[in-house]
């Protein structure tokens, strides 16, 4: 299967239409896609890429291979455990990036200029979502604000190189729980796959710093199932070590989740009391008789359930 890929160069010309709808259909029908040209300095990611890489090798992989997973795998109990090496940094509403240990003062400067960056994609990217559904501008940077704004947080993952991939998997299969994701992976070793039409899709690895994005559980919520969240997960590879920095922009602790109700249809009505409007709107436009009808199941008017 061909990837869906959204270049960002086009939004601005004569092509905006179509990678518009290229957007959606990613967005509806596959649930993950990659962005080329987005705006984020290429060198500023390479760095990122050098810098984390260096931190594994001289502070994790050692550790990790002395660890109880590598020792499970050896003793062939993997039933529960994931093959990799990771952590996790805060960046908002406060950060913790230093009180992680080990980070270099390099690393930690590097990372925040990446996040802040990446911030600004991630902003661009859900006020396309919502013009693709028909949303003010806004609204997903507000229904995920909560009282802080959004929450942003990075997971820096090694897969490391695994004597015997066949036992275990680097990261079991899951749905992320968040809102929009958006991946700088390795660009030489393969393993991170997403389950499409009943098959396991291969994502390659990624050349020239593409940008790899999924939608997570709340934008399927937000959108009332019309972008779902993907199943995934990360195989093992004998050959190589794989990099995976995964930045999440989700709601805030605190924010409330629900379909926006532009996109619900109306519901607990009375068929009779449709067909009351429909007798004398039936050759008008039906959106605004939906709109009376979600008012009417709502309990306005008068109207019981």
């Amino acid at each position: 299967m061909e990837i869906p890929v959204i270049d960002f160069n086009e939004l601005n010309g004569e092509k905006r239409s179509k990678t518009m709808a290229l957007l959606h259909q990613a967005c509806e029908k596959w649930g993950f896609f990659q962005i080329e040209n987005h705006g984020i300095d290429k060198k500023l990611m390479e760095k990122v890429k050098h810098l984390i890489n260096t931190h594994y090798e001289e502070n994790l992989k050692e550790s990790f291979y002395d660890s109880e997973i590598a020792k499970s795998l050896e003793k062939g109990n993997t039933s529960d455990i994931d093959w990799e090496s990771s952590f996790f940094i805060w960046h908002h509403p406060t950060s913790n990036i230093n009180k992680i240990g080990n980070l270099s003062e390099d690393l930690c400067k590097t990372m925040d200029e990446y996040i802040a960056q990446l911030i600004k994609m991630a902003e661009k990217l859900s006020e396309l979502m919502c013009e693709n559904l028909g949303l003010e501008k806004g609204y997903i940077m507000e229904a995920f604000s909560g009282s802080k704004g959004p929450s942003v947080g990075t997971k820096v993952a090694k897969y490391p190189q695994c004597p015997d991939p066949g036992l275990v998997r680097g990261l079991r299969e899951h749905t992320d729980a968040g809102g929009i994701i958006l991946l700088l992976q390795d660009d030489l070793v393969p393993g991170l796959e997403f389950f499409k039409d009943g098959e396991w899709v291969e994502i390659p690895p990624s050349k020239n710093n593409t940008i790899f994005v999924n939608t997570g559980d709340q934008v399927e919520v937000l959108s009332n199932g019309r972008y779902r969240s993907t199943l995934h997960r990360v195989m093992a590879d004998k050959s190589g070590s794989r990099l995976s920095i995964a930045t999440f922009y989700n709601p805030a602790g605190d924010a409330i989740i629900s379909p926006a109700s532009k996109l619900l249809y109306p519901n607990h009505f009375r068929f009779q009391d449709y067909l009351n409007l429909y007798a004398t709107t039936k050759f008008t436009d039906k959106g605004p008789r939906m709109e009376s009808m979600k008012n009417m199941g709502n309990g306005h008017h008068g109207v019981k359930a």
